[in-house]
């Protein structure tokens, strides 16, 4: 049964504001308001100038909790709605669709309160200049709080009696802006990698995983730092960080342990009370991180959270034509009283409920492992909105449940299972959150890579047919006369491509050639590399952020890897990646520079930029390849990758030079792979060290062997 998908939130009054064309789920959520709201563009600012007044940028995204409290609260008010019109012209961003617009303004932000986040909301100067900023305002002063009513009135007054105040502000901010965008060049040193483990180590939780109190964020480019760190020394610590904060992090509520998939982040400490929204970047991260564990532990645990969020998402998140949606909201309706909308009301349960569906032996068992409460069981509620309902989470382990049902472990499993089944059923009778159902460039390649990862690892056909499905519908609908797009929903491609959209496609591609070998997606990987260079490059090393034609006040080179990585870092990896592929030194130095021109980041404060770091232990390893000669899908060629995909390597490429298409095109750019054949009729497999190989092999345990270190006895 399809879930019944909530509607945008209410609307206030019937008349469309100039929103009414945008194809934006956000902006859509605001036609109606009585808030004359613009879609940025050349009509909104070019009326502010002829009429000289200041605009009022807000900036969110259609599953953001505060975004909805601030549209209700001070939008849909029809008295702060005459004031803006009247004296404002007010424009509508959705931070997905424009992300450089949300980087210069969040920067902005960020310079004039210390902080942000969304709904950020910024007032400019007719010429985009910003002047006074700030996040969620309530609509009138309370609690010594001033109200967006309040900051309204006060601004326009400078602005009528004192503009040379502003003026000189946004000045001020702008030039900031600008000159806080430059990192610095330095040399790269291999100590930064040690630094920021450091760094790292210090701000860790051991008591709950994770390298934060609360609130809690995955993060999972630390994760992917801290495997790879620990792959290249040898530091224990670092992967039992990893492997601690991924236990803990799907023992908790963030996790949907019902549906699959992991929420934001954790409002507290212990990963139990989550920020119910689920953005398509996050599953796509923590798939490769999960699997990674996976790979360095052989613990089938691990293995079962990526299937688990995979799954999730071709369920919940998956486009008929191979496109992955954007995100879920956090707010949906309550299912025990639906004129009631809150944070996180589809994923709550009641105790009696459980009761109803599941009856006395599963409904025991299951509540005893998933922490059920009568009264409910969240460890965070400031507003009362979890009362009487329960955030499922792992509260005991299988044997002590178990042990206190006395039955077995395998039993126990079952009947969680079978329970988990029957509320799902129940679950999807519920009215479910707003599905943002736009199509991100950049976040569908980061999803690429995760189902591509996922065939490979796991030898999971499908993984493999989705990755394709959603590769091929990028480069069917986002790429327009051979220009990029970022977003694309209803049939409309829109909005030129960030540097995320292209490295985090390119990255994508990338990961599906090493699955399927198939030379048409190295191939376009290439060209989009090219393409890439052209518009983005900083002649001081590294990419920008937007390309020159953008028309904002700045041009950003986001120097931390979030939420979501840099598009530098992801791009530098790539173009290692490329270099070691096709023998191009051009690339090679491309990446050096750009690992370089963040060298005042690295240096100073190495873990704001893990994946970069990542990228340039990658660059100092030595080149390492693995080559398998053999025929594409035959049973002994399946048999060595086998063995090289079970096995943690993430320096290392991995080739197949199977007689065919796919050596033709490497041998192109690789000449030694000309030389690379099967050995008495037999699958076989080369590792080579800056492209010299061993003693090739063609079984599977002498494979190992040589991967395990040992020397091979003729």
């Amino acid at each position: 049964m399809e879930p019944k998908q909530e509607k945008s939130i209410a609307v206030k009054t019937k008349q469309a504001n100039h929103l009414i064309h945008e194809k934006s789920p956000y902006l859509q959520q605001h036609v109606y308001n009585p808030v004359d709201w613009y879609p940025w563009g050349e009509v909104a600012l070019a009326k502010a100038v002829a009429e000289d007044k200041p605009i009022f940028l807000s900036i969110g995204y259609s599953t953001c909790h505060w975004c909805h409290v601030m549209a209700h609260e001070s939008f849909e008010d029809q008295e702060i709605a005459d004031y803006l019109n009247k004296y404002f012209i007010s424009i509508k961003v959705d931070r997905e669709e424009r992300p450089g617009i949300d980087q210069i303004y969040m920067a902005a932000t960020q310079a004039m309160t210390g902080s942000g986040g969304w709904p950020m909301s910024l007032f400019l100067l007719p010429d985009t200049k910003p002047f006074y900023a700030g996040t969620y305002f309530p609509p009138r002063a309370a609690h010594g709080r001033p109200g967006f009513m309040e900051i309204l009135e006060g601004l326009h007054d400078v602005w009528v009696n004192d503009r040379e105040k502003l003026n000189l502000s946004a000045s001020q901010i702008t030039d900031h802006i600008r000159k806080a965008n430059n990192s610095g060049p330095q040399d790269l040193e291999k100590s930064w990698l040690d630094t920021a483990y450091s760094q790292l180590l210090e701000s860790y939780d051991a008591q709950f995983g994770g390298f934060s109190q609360a609130p809690k964020f995955p993060r999972p480019v630390v994760l992917d730092f801290l495997l790879r760190y620990y792959n290249s020394t040898g530091h224990k610590e670092a992967r039992d960080m990893t492997l601690f904060t991924l236990e803990q992090m799907v023992d908790g509520g963030m996790y949907d342990q019902i549906g699959g998939g992991f929420h934001r982040y954790s409002v507290d400490g212990r990963w139990r009370v989550p920020h119910f929204e689920k953005m398509l970047y996050d599953q796509s991260q923590l798939v490769s991180v999960y699997l990674s564990a996976f790979q360095l532990s052989n613990n089938p645990a691990y293995n079962r959270v990526a299937v688990d969020i995979l799954e999730y998402v071709l369920r919940d998140m998956l486009h008929p034509k191979g496109g992955f949606y954007s995100a879920e909201d956090a707010d949906s309706v309550n299912p025990y009283n639906p004129e009631e909308h809150s944070e996180g009301a589809y994923y709550l349960w009641k105790e009696e409920e459980i009761d109803s569906l599941l009856g006395v032996q599963e409904g025991t068992l299951f509540k005893a492992y998933y922490g059920v409460k009568k009264n409910g069981n969240a460890l965070h509620d400031p507003q009362n909105e979890f009362t009487g309902r329960n955030i499922l989470y792992r509260d005991k382990d299988i044997a002590e449940v178990a042990g206190n049902s006395k039955i077995s472990d395998e039993e126990t499993v079952e009947l969680l299972s079978r329970a988990r089944s029957k509320l799902l059923s129940q679950r999807k009778t519920r009215i479910a959150p707003h599905l943002d159902d736009k199509i991100i460039t950049a976040w569908n390649g980061l999803m690429i890579s995760a189902f591509a990862q996922a065939a490979m690892i796991l030898e999971e056909d499908k993984y493999l047919l989705a990755a394709n499905r959603a590769a091929d519908f990028i480069l069917e609908n986002l790429i327009v006369n051979n220009d990029l797009k970022r977003r694309w929903r209803d049939g409309e491609a829109r909005y030129s491509a960030s540097l995320d959209d292209y490295s985090f496609l390119i990255q994508g591609l990338l990961d599906l050639y090493a699955v399927g070998h198939e030379p048409e997606r190295l191939q376009k990987a290439i060209e989009l590399s090219k393409i890439q260079t052209t518009l983005f490059s900083d002649k001081n090393g590294g990419f920008y952020d937007t390309p020159e034609s953008s028309g904002l006040i700045a041009r950003m080179k986001a120097s931390y890897d979030g939420a979501e990585p840099s598009g530098n870092a992801v791009a530098a990896m790539n173009l290692l990646r490329l270099s070691a592929l096709t023998g191009n030194k051009e690339w090679y130095k491309l990446a050096e520079d750009c690992i370089e021109s963040f060298g005042k980041t690295l240096g100073s404060y190495p873990a704001a930029m893990p994946l970069m770091l990542s990228a340039m232990d990658f660059h100092m390893d030595k080149s390492r390849q693995i080559v398998v000669a053999g025929a594409k899908g035959a049973s002994d060629t399946r048999e060595l990758l086998r063995e090289v995909y079970s096995r943690y390597l993430p320096n290392t490429l991995v080739l197949l030079a199977d007689g065919g298409e796919n050596q033709e095109f490497l041998k192109t750019h690789l000449p030694f792979i000309a030389t690379v054949q099967k050995i008495d009729g037999q699958a076989t497999a080369y590792v080579c060290e800056d492209f010299t190989c061993r003693m090739p092999v063609n079984t599977r345990e002498k494979l190992a062997s040589l991967l395990d270190g040992k020397v091979l006895q003729e």
